[in-house]
């Protein structure tokens, strides 16, 4: 049975299972597990796509899911799969990735769609060993985390990923593939890591400047960035590296954001 009518979805959980055998299989073939690759999915669900990743010659798959409502559904997995599965029942927004061993190297995720900002930093902080990430996210979250300079869908996670690789919208999947079917559409989002600047996820002065910088997106960038450090001589530093006082957040590249981090920070 694909669903049980029994199993009520929880909307505190944002629960909406992706119910499209096609896309499905669309997602595994993206992911691409090799021989022995590593993975982890965030949100196993009914584990429809926990079983298809298995079928696959991935040597280990961690799965998460924070509903033990969900049990009935997983239980067997384990017994399947001894040596190459282990499910983690938790909240991944508290989970510290980092002491999984092996490493995951890959992570897939249908991803609730009212954590994913917090879940993918969490990721990027807590799991370097992960260079590549599939994520069914909503199609607003993934405009903005691929959103070009000067465009009003640009938001601080969309520049860390910009530096740290390459973030890249793959397939649009309409409402009518989940059970149950939600109000928004969602995206595939294909995000490559590369090896570069990984070090901005657990940077703390990066995150301010960014967060503080497109807090208030009516206001211009030099006034923003006050209130988050005031010590720091913005208007200087602005005019040492050509950025334009009446510049807002958005309108700056990726570059020049880590040019604003590295003069400030000093």
């Amino acid at each position: 049975m694909f669903f049980e009518k029994s199993f009520r979805h929880k909307k505190s959980l944002g629960q909406n299972f992706l119910a499209d055998r096609n896309i499905l299989g669309k997602i595994v073939e993206r992911a691409a597990p090799a021989t022995g690759e590593v993975l982890l999915e965030i949100g196993a669900g009914q584990g429809v796509l926990t079983r298809e990743l298995l079928a696959s010659p991935c040597g280990f798959l961690y799965s998460m899911e924070i509903d033990r409502g969900l049990e009935p559904f997983l239980s067997d997995i384990p017994l399947l799969h001894p040596d190459r599965f282990q499910l983690i029942w938790g909240d991944a927004l508290e989970a510290d990735f980092s002491h999984l061993s092996p490493a995951p190297v890959k992570v897939v995720a249908n991803i609730p769609y009212n954590i994913t900002t917090p879940l993918l930093w969490k990721l990027l902080e807590t799991l370097p060993s992960a260079g590549y990430f599939l994520l069914m996210v909503q199609k607003e979250a993934a405009e903005r985390m691929t959103a070009s300079p000067s465009t009003k869908e640009r938001y601080p996670l969309g520049v860390t990923l910009e530096l740290m690789g390459n973030a890249r919208k793959v397939l649009n999947v309409p409402p009518t593939a989940f059970r149950p079917v939600p109000a928004v559409h969602s995206c595939l989002l294909e995000i490559t890591l590369g090896k570069e600047h990984r070090e901005l996820a657990t940077d703390a002065f990066w995150r301010g400047m960014l967060r503080s910088g497109f807090a208030q997106r009516r206001k211009k960038l030099l006034k923003n960035l006050k209130a988050f450090r005031n010590e720091v001589p913005w208007a200087e530093v602005f005019a040492d590296l050509g950025i334009g006082e009446n510049s807002r957040a958005e309108e700056l590249s990726g570059e020049q954001w880590l040019a604003l981090h590295r003069k400030a920070k000093k």
